[in-house]
């Protein structure tokens, strides 16, 4: 009931900004924004999103122009998710968050600024589109990488960001652990091999971008653990360069969007904000999603973009644009417990990956 007061009470707020600019221009359209008259909303996002978001504002501002008459700009923010959680929680002013995962939108939650249930606002618990986690190695990958057990070996060098402030780290991280897990191995001898793992990575950038320009502009390491999307950019930019492995299982990556409640209820912005992240389900956006190499959440979208292959091994990204690999084994989030017990076992200060790294 408090949502919806609030939200009736954000709709009315926007109405009035409209009709005293219609007003205060001398507008002759009592019913319509006056002239020249621009919204402005900040989505804060992550890393490998910005070339996602730089595409789908363009067509989420002609959608609203056509269905309100009004014009929006829209400001984006990109770092490691788990980063920018903490900066909105701390103040960063956002409208939306479209974060790696529910477990970051959960921190801004907690600070009192999204209101409890977000994740049944949208379909598909909130998540428009998902990805997972592939390797990126070198042209006829010269190390021989095949699976997550080559990655503990001696003289492999690992570049992956950091789980204390990338989101995409930690969908990393669980993706390994949940290997090692198949294999049979005991939690004192996936911790073993999760340890050995660490201690070849090379650099521990704060967010996925950042990893990828280590690997991919600076040169080092054998093999970056990678979003499929960022796997997919590089090859596309670089032709010729890489090749993605895929491993024998991954994880099902949920990035997660929510309207951000105290603050576009104090800027009268929920009317749209909200049709922003309801416009990502979209066939247009969804299409938008899947030509940026997220796997969208509409079945019929993905079909049209799903490779035919049984192969592990992409040596250039498809002509047809069919790149959608669906012979990926994938656990999810639940198989961890949820977002709150990942977090307080694995990568909260002084869980798992503190004591793993430590050593």
């Amino acid at each position: 009931m408090r949502k919806k007061i609030r939200r009736l009470i954000g709709i009315a707020a926007m109405s009035t900004l409209v009709v005293g600019m219609v007003t205060g221009c001398g507008g002759e359209n009592s019913e319509g924004p006056a002239d020249g008259y621009v919204i402005e909303m900040t989505n804060v996002s992550y890393d490998p999103t910005r070339e996602l978001y730089a595409n789908y504002n363009e067509v989420f501002k002609a959608h609203w122009k056509e269905e309100t008459g009004q014009d929006v700009e829209i400001t984006q923010s990109h770092g490691g998710s788990s980063k920018q959680a903490l900066e909105v929680a701390n103040g960063l002013e956002a409208d939306v968050v479209t974060l790696a995962l529910e477990g970051d939108v959960d921190v801004v939650a907690d600070a009192g600024l999204i209101e409890p249930g977000y994740t049944s606002e949208f379909e598909h618990a909130s998540s428009p589109y998902t990805s997972t986690i592939v390797f990126l190695v070198r042209k006829d990958n010269p190390k021989n990488i095949k699976d997550w057990d080559d990655l503990t070996k001696d003289g492999i060098g690992v570049i992956t960001p950091s789980p204390k402030t990338s989101g995409g780290a930690r969908w990393n991280y669980l993706a390994a652990w949940y290997f090692f897990e198949k294999q049979g191995m005991s939690e004192d001898q996936i911790i073993e091999n999760i340890t050995k793992l660490y201690k070849n990575v090379l650099v521990l950038d704060s967010g996925a971008r950042g990893s990828t320009t280590t690997f991919t502009e600076n040169k080092q390491g054998d093999v970056l653990i990678a979003w499929e999307n960022e796997a997919f950019l590089s090859m596309k930019e670089s032709p010729g360069e890489y090749e993605i492995v895929v491993p024998s299982v991954s994880i099902l990556c949920q990035p997660t969007v929510a309207v951000v409640d105290e603050i576009v209820d104090e800027r009268g912005t929920r009317e749209v904000a909200t049709e922003y992240l309801s416009y990502l389900y979209s066939e247009e956006a969804q299409r938008v999603e899947a030509e940026n190499y997220y796997r969208p959440s509409a079945e019929n979208i993905t079909a049209e973009f799903a490779m035919d292959t049984s192969d592990n091994v992409i040596t250039e990204v498809p002509e047809d644009g069919k790149w959608i690999i669906t012979n990926i084994e994938m656990t999810d989030i639940e198989h961890f417990g949820g977002w709150p017990e990942a977090l307080e076992k694995h990568f909260n200060d002084g869980a798992l990956f503190d004591q793993i790294y430590e050593n």
